[in-house]
């Protein structure tokens, strides 16, 4: 079963990489929505994001042909729109608001991991896309997709320390975003 669906996935880059509209059309079917989900995650806002998975699927098929096959084609899809949508916040000047690490020092000592695990992920990815865009950008490249704080540096072309910051910051102020909200649904419950 495995074999066939890479082998159907290879025959549907091949129709993609060929300018046939019915293999575009069924990438998109399949991979829209996980894709707009990676959009919403960085911008925040259903409308940009709209727009960023509209211009990711553009380079998706202008640039087919730069996917080798070396990995999944899933994770090639996931970096052209990571990449577009740090494209649209570098170009919108999001990325700009940047502390280093040592401006923060006395914030991050309250930090209690334990008090995530009390909401769901649509609570939690609600107060992520509710960070400031530096924050919330960041706080995606690390904590969710994976990336290094060197390999962070590198894309936003800014230090390691500022995305350790930024990461840092993104993260306590989501702590107390989530404790507001721990909050409001503890009192809710002793209403009832």
């Amino acid at each position: 079963m495995e074999r066939n669906r890479i082998t159907d996935e290879k025959k549907l880059i091949e129709a993609c990489r060929n300018g046939e509209s019915w293999a575009q059309k069924l990438v998109y079917e399949q991979h829209a929505s996980t894709m707009m989900s990676v959009c919403i995650r960085y911008v925040g806002d259903y409308e940009t994001a709209r727009d960023i998975l509209q211009e990711g699927f553009i380079k998706v098929f202008t640039k087919i042909d730069s996917y080798t096959g070396a990995g999944a084609f899933a994770g090639w899809l996931r970096r052209v729109f990571v990449t577009t949508a740090l494209e649209y916040l570098r170009q919108n000047n999001a990325l700009k608001q940047s502390k280093e690490l040592d401006d923060f020092h006395n914030e991050f000592e309250d930090y209690q991991p334990s008090i995530i695990d009390k909401i769901t992920a649509e609570e939690l990815l609600s107060c992520v896309a509710q960070l400031a865009e530096g924050y919330r950008t960041i706080f995606n490249m690390y904590a969710i997709e994976g990336y290094s704080h060197a390999e962070i540096a590198e894309m936003l072309q800014i230090s390691e320390n500022t995305s350790r910051s930024q990461f840092m910051r993104g993260r306590n102020i989501l702590q107390r975003k989530v404790e507001k909200l721990i909050g409001k649904e503890y009192a809710q419950q002793y209403k009832k």
